[in-house]
């Protein structure tokens, strides 16, 4: 009887346990971390003059918490070029004010989405805030509010539920930038993978106890530069179009950002692989550029590639499209649960001093930072100064002598380095401040399967596969089961530029040019995060390495403020300067023109500058169908400088989707304005009533 009993109670128990195995608790929450919609310069393509003018769409940031009742950890998806450690360390310190230890350095992963389309002055390096102007605070202080408020909403609707994980091929979106130089990896290396970029879409999906949907992630590996370098409009691109088109079909008639259910569009090893599928091409003959160094002839005009769309937008909406299609497959048809405890390492790197051993027989060290030549020529994604080419390895004097009057590098920095021709010795660099980072953070997230490779660079193709693959082996030698799923997150926690492999770099494209700690980086990084993956599993405590450097009481801006505005003789802030039409079909344009204030005066933050609304016979009320974080909505805001006032206007345009129900419309603008004596005034003005009809 007792025997039975025993067997019975072990059936009991193990069955208990294993239905645990599968439930975490999950919380998701998304906040808006737009920035300064005018004037400032975006960041991604080192263009001064791509300063912010409107919105196509909003900029979010979408955090997701596990926690299996014992361990805790929060993967935090943005829409920003890069994530900044000072961000960081403001967004735990906040965090700790209101949970106190719950959530840390170690336990929390931020990743960006890349956009090139975002207001820059964030970063905390000085060679990351020269092409903003310096530091910006209106968007460090977005970044910091909303992705604390996306973390608190998530740890608010924290709820018991199963994660679910799938993988697919997804195709006729990516292709490799730098083909010569993944050409230069070992032939049996590249004869296991059949293409220069990865396909594959690893994604997991989150459900409540009755199989709702609560939210998702997904990583998959290409550049968030569908939006070219002439855009001034605040856009989360590609992957932003995709969450939000992901985050509508599941939430139904809710407006973007407010919805309960979150998907997050995430990097991975991009560093090689752009959305610009078509070219690349000489801009004035139409001919293939130059294989080695993707150049034209000036006759021939620039080398660029280009989207599968007519323009920019289109080519933004084709890829976003694209990557949300497989997402949502993936999504309906993931079977596969995420079993298992919650895991996380957390390590600071001095990257500038690191030896590694190579092959098991001859020790090297990586280098301070340093830029090589190819950096200032660019990308076929957005070319630099054409006085460089890719695949520079031996310098010119002309080079040599302006880099000079910065900074000389020392003979033992251009030794580690070889063979790249330094252009910025960056690593000897201190004035103001540091030019770049060289204490890093290094991290693993755990739950179940699930492998988080969070990295804080652009890892190229190659270089991704390498220490995905090597995470994979040291996890899969201690669970002995070889069922690990390693994924990417790149441009996590903090920002150094590229990773390209040893054999990669030695080609100097723009890649190998912006590696910052020479030839034996990925090396570098491969070691230590085998050394993580081993620690984590065997649950050892590992120090927390090298203070993370902060240095915001060292920025400052070099960039004239606007101090007041003002409106038109006659007219007021909110006025209509051009309204709409009375009529309109489904697939025109709207345009509405207000007198308006400054975006900087207020960010609008979790809140909108536009409104289209509809007319509900019903209800007798106005009702929104749309804001500026739609994508059918594009709001310009335009201005003529008076002194160090401005003179501004809002243009306003609505694309009516081919959807739209017939009906009467109009476009609110909302502003704020600031005057001489600097006091702030709230103001709102409206169109002309207007019909849309369908045809």
């Amino acid at each position: 009887m007792c025997g039975w009993c025993f067997t019975f109670l072990l059936f009991f128990v193990t069955s208990i346990s294993c239905i645990e195995d599968d439930v975490y608790n999950i919380g998701v929450g998304i906040s808006d971390i737009t920035g300064p919609a005018s004037g400032v310069a975006m960041m991604g393509y080192v263009k001064i003059s791509q300063v912010t003018s409107g919105i196509h769409f909003r900029l979010y940031s979408r955090a997701f918490i596990i926690d299996d009742n014992s361990t805790r950890i929060v993967f935090v998806a943005i829409d920003s070029c890069m994530v900044s450690q000072s961000v960081k360390t403001e967004v735990i310190k906040k965090l700790q004010e209101v949970y106190g230890d719950i959530y840390t350095e170690s336990n929390v992963c931020i990743s960006s989405s890349h956009t090139h389309s975002g207001p820059g002055g964030y970063l905390q390096y000085f060679l990351y805030a020269i092409p903003t102007g310096g530091f910006i605070r209106e968007t460090f202080d977005a970044q910091v509010s909303g992705i604390f408020k996306s973390i608190v909403k998530a740890h608010e609707n924290m709820q018991p539920g199963h994660i679910f994980w799938n993988q697919g091929e997804l195709y006729n979106i990516s292709v490799n930038r730098s083909p010569s130089a993944y050409l230069r990896n070992p032939p049996e290396e590249r004869e296991r993978y059949p293409y220069d970029v990865d396909k594959t879409m690893s994604l997991i999906k989150f459900v409540d106890l009755q199989d709702k949907p609560i939210g998702m992630i997904n990583w998959f590996a290409v550049h968030a530069t569908s939006m070219n370098n002439t855009n001034r409009l605040i856009s989360g691109d590609n992957k932003g179009y995709a969450s939000l088109r992901f985050e509508q079909v599941i939430n139904g008639k809710v407006l973007p950002g407010k919805g309960p259910f979150v998907a997050a569009f995430a990097q991975a090893n991009e560093g090689d692989s752009s959305p610009n599928i078509i070219g690349p091409r000489c801009s004035l003959s139409g001919k293939v550029c130059d294989f080695e160094t993707s150049s034209c002839s000036k006759k021939e005009g620039i080398c660029i590639s280009t989207g599968p769309g007519k323009d920019m937008f289109e080519s933004t909406k084709i890829i976003g499209e694209r990557q949300y299609e497989k997402a949502l497959e993936l999504f309906l048809t993931a079977m596969n649960k995420l079993t298992g405890p919650i895991q996380y390492v957390h390590q600071n790197i001095d990257m500038s001093n690191v030896e590694v051993t190579v092959n098991d027989t001859y020790n090297v060290k990586t280098c301070e930072p340093a830029l090589g030549y190819s950096f200032a020529a660019g990308t076929t994604d957005s070319i630099g100064d054409s006085n460089f080419r890719q695949g520079a390895r031996s310098s010119n004097i002309y080079a040599n002598a302006i880099r000079d009057l910065l900074k000389r590098p020392s003979e033992s920095l251009k030794i580690c380095h070889k063979p790249k021709p330094i252009l910025l010795a960056t690593g000897e660099m201190a004035f103001p401040y540091k030019w770049h980072p060289t204490i890093l953070p290094t991290q693993i997230l755990k739950v179940g399967q699930l492998a988080i490779v969070a990295v804080p660079a652009e890892f190229t193709t190659m270089a991704g596969r390498r220490l995905r693959e090597a995470v994979k082996e040291v996890i899969d030698e201690t669970e002995d089961d070889n069922k690990t799923i390693a994924v990417i997150a790149g441009l996590s926690n903090a920002y150094s530029s590229y990773v390209t492999t040893y054999e990669e770099y030695q080609v100097q494209r723009y890649e190998g040019a912006s590696t910052l700690y020479g030839p034996y980086t990925l090396d570098a990084y491969i070691q230590q995060y085998k050394m993580l993956a081993n620690n984590m599993m065997l649950r050892n405590d590992l120090s927390e390495g090298p203070e993370t450097p902060n240095l915001l009481n060292k920025q400052f801006s070099f960039k004239r403020r606007m101090l007041f505005n003002i409106a038109p003789f006659g007219k007021k802030f909110g006025d209509v300067l051009e309204d709409a039409k009375e009529n309109y079909t489904v697939g025109s344009t709207v345009k509405v023109t207000f007198v308006s204030g400054h975006p900087i005066n207020n960010m609008k933050l979790d809140d909108t500058f536009l409104t289209v609304e509809k007319w509900n016979n019903d209800t007798s009320k106005w009702e929104v169908v749309a804001t500026d974080a739609n994508w059918e909505t594009k709001f310009y805001w335009k201005n003529s400088n008076i002194w160090l006032g401005n003179l501004g206007r809002a243009e306003i345009l609505w694309d009516i989707p081919e959807d739209t129900e017939a009906g009467k419309y109009r476009i609110r603008h909302f502003g704020t304005s600031r005057n001489v004596l600097q006091r702030i005034n709230s103001f709102e003005g409206s169109s002309s009533p207007f019909l849309v009809i369908n045809d």
